[in-house]
């Protein structure tokens, strides 16, 4: 291998579990703790060097959790957010690494063999960001060049790597992976109960791709119907697909690990991130509320595939980011013209069903506008 060639991963396991009220590093997941599922899998990967960077609880995780072969750092201003964990990690590791994998420790279900095609995608192609993709969507671990380092470096506070993306745009590399793990984390204890009843990495590979609710309307829908396309899953985009469903709109929710039951407003769930897969129609709507999620895709899908209506729930900074990000694929300014960020009118919005009734607002103008 060149110099500084090497792949080390560094496992971010600082954090306070303030959701959970206990330390979730230590949550029994089938034969073993979650922490441990995640040094498993890191073990059976090809990196050269395990850092595992401890914060809160960190002397009880040592005790309970046996940790050969695993370099263990600790983090004293863990307190500060992610972003002192990345530093300290960044800190501990040889200086020959080339690359550094940053292991979330609450994903569980990452396969090694995906971490593998990490390392080796950045062995043949020397990427400054590698980002891992499910079906489209984006997940974790991200791997990081040995260049971006002094970057990273510099963060302070509750902030974590994507924060540099916007000054590496063209170092940016996606790897499309099987598998579904990258995109399953546990945050809360409603995550680590469903985590916990069954192999979820399995049953989200078996959905299917796009589901139609059985009383709603049948997929081929004729060409004037109203549509509205919504990517994402919180407060604003359960709005939204309430406001759409009174407006006699079909509505779509684009998010790869939504159970239809669970989202009585839409008539669709679509899991993988191609509009392509949806019904034909020539008056779509499609609102991005992923809150920096796949935002850039969806995007990109909205443009590519000739949107009427196109709105990014985003600030303005990240609304440039993207549009640079797309310049880059060459696709032409007059598309990107169409994209609307920030979303909806100016009403003083405050929460989540203001926001969404201002987008609602702006696209009914928009239609009515079209019509005229």
């Amino acid at each position: 291998m060149q110099p500084h060639s090497r792949a080390s991963a560094i496992i971010l396991a600082a954090g306070m579990s303030r959701r959970m009220g206990t330390p979730k590093q230590l949550l029994r997941l089938g034969d073993g703790t979650l922490l441990e599922r995640v040094l498993k899998n890191v073990r059976r990967a090809q990196a050269d060097e395990i850092i595992l960077v401890l914060g809160y609880a960190a002397e009880t995780i040592q005790q309970q959790i046996a940790l050969d072969g695993v370099r263990v750092v600790i983090n004293p201003t863990y307190q500060d957010g992610m972003g002192t964990s990345l530093k300290t990690g960044l800190s501990a590791l040889d200086s020959a690494c080339g690359a550094a994998l940053i292991v979330l420790a609450d994903q569980p279900f990452v396969q090694a063999d995906t971490l593998d095609q990490l390392i080796e995608y950045h062995y043949r192609h020397r990427p400054q960001i590698l980002i891992p993709m499910y079906k489209g969507f984006r997940g974790n671990p991200l791997l990081l060049d040995r260049s971006v380092f002094p970057e990273l470096m510099d963060l302070t506070g509750d902030i974590g790597c994507r924060t540099i993306f916007g000054s590496h745009l063209e170092g940016i590399h996606k790897l499309a992976v099987e598998d579904p793990g990258i995109l399953l984390d546990i945050d809360s204890s409603t995550d680590f109960e469903k985590l916990n009843q069954n192999d979820s990495a399995s049953a989200l590979s078996s959905l299917a791709e796009l589901e139609t609710r059985a009383d709603s309307v049948d997929n081929q829908l004729p060409i004037s119907k109203r549509e509205l396309v919504i990517v994402g899953r919180d407060a604003v985009a359960r709005a939204l697909a309430s406001f759409g469903r009174i407006l006699q709109f079909t509505v779509t929710i684009v998010d790869p690990l939504l159970p239809i039951s669970d989202v009585a407003e839409a008539d669709r769930v679509l899991r993988i991130l191609d509009f392509s897969r949806l019904p034909a129609s020539g008056n779509r709507s499609v609102v991005i509320a992923s809150r920096g999620q796949f935002d850039e895709e969806a995007v990109e899908q909205a443009l590519c595939t000739g949107a009427a209506y196109i709105a990014l729930l985003a600030n303005k900074k990240r609304a440039q980011q993207i549009l640079r990000s797309l310049e880059l694929k060459s696709i032409p300014r007059e598309k990107l013209a169409k994209l609307r960020a920030p979303a909806g009118i100016d009403i003083g919005a405050e929460n989540p069903q203001e926001i969404a009734l201002s987008i609602m607002a702006e696209i009914i103008c928009h239609q009515h506008r079209t019509v005229e």
